[in-house]
């Protein structure tokens, strides 16, 4: 989780939603490190547990990632936890909890559903203050920024 903590803190230094992820292969070698790159890649769906996974893929050669470990820093949303199903994660750990925008333990439950094709593992709130922290203060920071310039961009 630190290597994904970190990850995050690197995205917000980029003025990014600070989430990172981390795949780790089932001997605990890191295969891929991601954080946030919505903003910067203009994609939506550039969310750090997608390019981790697209990466850990690729390093494997295999569109599955049986057996391997996603740990980022916040609940998966529905997009990345669909995501999740569909490159066959084995296990799931991630630190802060999200119930706007969660898809795992919050909202739709994409693993919970009946017609889940895979269910992982899944193991929430593993450094859940440190998590939330990052991104408590990211949004505070933009609020504070949007107060001091008026509204005005």
């Amino acid at each position: 989780m630190q290597i994904a903590l970190q990850a995050a803190r690197e995205a917000a230094s980029c003025g990014e939603v600070p989430v990172g992820a981390v795949v780790l292969a089932p001997d605990g070698r890191v295969l891929a490190v991601a954080r946030n790159h919505v903003e910067g890649a203009h994609d939506a769906s550039a969310h750090a547990e997608l390019l981790a996974m697209r990466e850990a893929a690729a390093c494997l050669r295999s569109p599955r990632l049986t057996d391997c470990t996603l740990v980022v820093t916040l609940e998966p949303c529905p997009m990345c936890a669909a995501a999740i199903v569909h490159f066959r994660i084995g296990r799931v750990v991630f630190g802060a909890y999200d119930p706007k925008g969660g898809g795992v333990e919050h909202g739709p439950r994409i693993l919970e559903r009946p017609s889940c094709l895979h269910r992982p593992e899944v193991i929430g709130g593993v450094c859940e203050r440190e998590a939330s922290a990052l991104l408590k203060d990211f949004f505070r920071g933009l609020r504070t920024a949007g107060r001091s310039n008026n509204g005005q961009d």
